[in-house]
């Protein structure tokens, strides 16, 4: 035994230096190894924790769902009395649009007064067709009337001789009818002529395009030179008296809710002026295709309003009392217009809905809704039927937004 120790000893004591210096360099490397590992444990560590205290919580175990939903913003929309305002687009058009043609023969057109834009009377010249040749076939008939009266007075002369040869006995009572009929003919053949004569003269007047009641022309399709007859299209259409219109198209879900004698204001697309009208008559038909139906709103005249032209027209519904909501809190797909209302057991639940006209305050729901749900304000369309959530009402997170600001303010103030 105390060979081998001393023989281990003098071993020892004969290593060469560098050899031990060598070993302990080795050593010492293990040494910061093994410390580098742990500081970087440690800065894991460190970061996990700061993670968990900045997110305003601690760790939980992977199985606890309910800590681990999301947040969501709730409210409870309740009920809200409404001014109902059905909003449309429509058409501007003459209200008692009127058609103005050739009725006599027609002819060559010789002259043309009026002008689109002209305001113009009843009975008022619009066109007038060349009558020359019509005036001449009235000229000679006037000539036969005078033959005819010639011939009357001729037979009246001849009957009053007959007569007074009667009474001697020189003319037969035969003749004497003879003659009275000829005189009746006489007479009235000046009546046929001058019969001839005045449909000649109506006639001619009707070859003179008129206007058939005062109003406001808005178009003019006739120039001088051209030829025109019975069956050429309109010449000039007039809207009578100035009166307009708009032809708003409406569904027939709206329609429903309108009457007649409500007011409205129309809006010309290009202009952001108003012109305020009147409902005078709902369709009493549904489009089969578009499933919308008409409804007239008189105007009075204004140069702003063209017939052919767009508008929309704002029409006074009524009042009603319906849930409102924000648009960001209604969503819609394939199968219609829905929202996201959290339950008693924190689960999302989607519900269809029916929307109605749009306000300052947002999407009116006409169905679907009692005003009492929980119903999520954004962030719905994120969320998925039946998943579970942590419901905080808007008031709630302003009021711990305006906490947090407080506590950042006094921290401030403290390190200053």
């Amino acid at each position: 035994m105390n060979y081998e120790t001393t023989i281990k000893a003098e071993a020892a004591e004969n290593i060469p230096a560098d050899v031990s210096a060598a070993r302990r360099a080795g050593m010492s490397g293990t040494t910061r190894a093994v410390l580098i590992g742990a500081l970087i444990v440690f800065g894991l560590l460190l970061a996990v924790a700061a993670y968990f205290a900045f997110a305003g919580g601690t760790p939980v175990a992977a199985g606890d769902e309910n800590e681990q939903a999301p947040v969501v913003t709730v409210i409870a929309p309740g009920q809200t009395t409404i001014n109902g305002v059905v909003e449309v687009p429509g058409t501007i058009a003459a209200r008692r649009e009127m058609p103005v043609g050739i009725v006599g023969e027609g002819g060559r057109v010789i002259s043309v007064p009026v002008d689109a834009g002209d305001w113009v009377r009843q009975e008022q010249v619009l066109a007038v067709v060349d009558r020359s040749v019509q005036n001449q076939q009235a000229a000679a008939q006037a000539a036969q009337i005078e033959v005819a009266r010639a011939d009357a007075e001729l037979a009246q002369s001849n009957l009053d001789r007959s007569l007074q040869l009667v009474e001697r006995g020189f003319v037969s009572k035969a003749d004497v009818d003879r003659l009275t009929a000829t005189r009746d003919a006489a007479s009235a053949r000046v009546k046929v002529a001058q019969a001839q004569l005045s449909e000649l003269r109506a006639r001619n007047a009707r070859l003179n395009v008129v206007a058939p009641a005062s109003g406001y022309v808005l178009e003019r399709n006739v120039e001088p030179g051209q030829t025109v007859s019975g069956g050429t299209p309109s010449l000039f259409r007039i809207a009578r008296g100035g009166e307009m219109e708009m032809l708003a198209q409406v569904g027939e879900t709206q329609l429903a809710s309108l009457s007649q004698g409500v007011m409205a204001d129309v809006t010309p697309t290009g202009t952001d002026k108003s012109f305020q009208g009147q409902v005078w008559q709902l369709s009493p038909v549904i489009d089969p295709q578009s499933r919308q139906g008409t409804a007239r709103i008189a105007l009075p005249f204004a140069r702003e309003l063209r017939p052919g032209g767009f508008a929309t027209a704002r029409i006074q519904s009524g009042t009603m009392t319906a849930t409102v909501l924000p648009e960001s809190a209604v969503l819609s797909d394939d199968d219609g217009s829905f929202v996201y209302v959290v339950g008693d057991d924190n689960t999302a639940k989607r519900q269809s809905v029916t929307t109605g006209m749009v306000t300052a305050q947002g999407l009116t729901i006409t169905d679907g809704l009692s005003g009492t749900e929980q119903v999520v304000l954004r962030a719905g369309g994120f969320l998925n039927p039946g998943e579970t959530v942590k419901p905080r009402r808007e008031g709630e997170q302003l009021a711990s937004a305006e906490a947090v600001e407080a506590s950042e303010d006094d921290s401030e103030s403290n390190s200053d």
